[in-house]
């Protein structure tokens, strides 16, 4: 879908510890395409308590634009390639007016909590649902369906099982032609990874395309448990609407 000034804009909306930023480093490798790493991270760490307890929340607040409606503004004004990728999270968007998303591709990516949440709480420990999104997600996806609004739904387990024939079906939802070096990129960071890279990004930078996909062999930590629970109705909501 392109806007009336000819830009396809894609806004990814994620959750953490998911596949959001090899998704990213997906779309960077095509030549039509722009991509943007987590615009609104800035504003989120100063508008909540999160920036106590997020690493280099004060190196990310000082980098980035902390004024929501500017990053909106940003993302949809003028852009020097023909597509733009935004890499989001889905609880970044606080209280920001959502009257943007008409304008632009809406595509939510999830993941199954049983293999997201350990992974989160190796970088902050004892999540809640503010942090991990789940509950944003299926409000977002509500929103959505008052507002007629179709967005594409990604889940990162039947992504990661064939990243080509999940991608191809993107492309087409969103009318962009698939191009095969979505598939890799070379080892290493990106320059428009966000200054949180270092805290977060270890693997990505490992790798050259997208993880094969392997279950999950660790036991659950029993901390986790409560919101397991909370989550996994979030999850499946979304689960069954999947691109498969």
């Amino acid at each position: 879908m392109k806007s009336k000034d000819g830009i396809t804009r894609i806004c990814l909306w994620s959750g953490p510890r998911n596949i959001s930023t090899a998704l990213m480093y997906s779309f960077a490798q095509r030549s039509d395409t722009r991509v943007f790493d987590e615009p609104l991270y800035g504003y989120y760490l100063s508008q909540t308590d999160a920036d106590e307890y997020h690493p280099g929340a004060k190196e990310i607040m000082d980098d980035m634009e902390t004024d929501g409606n500017k990053v909106i503004e940003m993302m949809m004004g003028n852009h020097d390639k023909p597509i733009v990728f935004f890499k989001n999270m889905t609880h970044h968007l606080l209280k920001l007016n959502k009257d943007f998303m008409h304008d632009v591709v809406n595509v939510i990516l999830t993941r199954n909590p049983k293999k997201m949440l350990p992974s989160f709480d190796k970088v902050i420990e004892n999540p809640s649902m503010k942090d991990v999104g789940y509950q944003d997600h299926t409000e977002l996806l509500e929103h959505f369906e008052k507002e007629n609004i179709t967005p594409a739904v990604i889940d990162a387990t039947i992504f990661l099982k064939n990243p080509e024939r999940i991608l191809k079906k993107l492309c087409e939802k969103i009318s962009i032609p698939y191009q095969e070096n979505m598939l890799s990129w070379e080892k290493g960071a990106r320059p428009e990874d966000g200054v949180w890279a270092k805290y977060w990004y270890g693997n990505i930078h490992k790798s050259t395309g997208f993880m094969k996909y392997q279950p999950k062999t660790e036991p659950f930590p029993e901390n986790l448990t409560a919101l397991l629970n909370e989550s996994l109705p979030h999850y499946q909501r979304l689960e069954k609407i999947a691109l498969k």
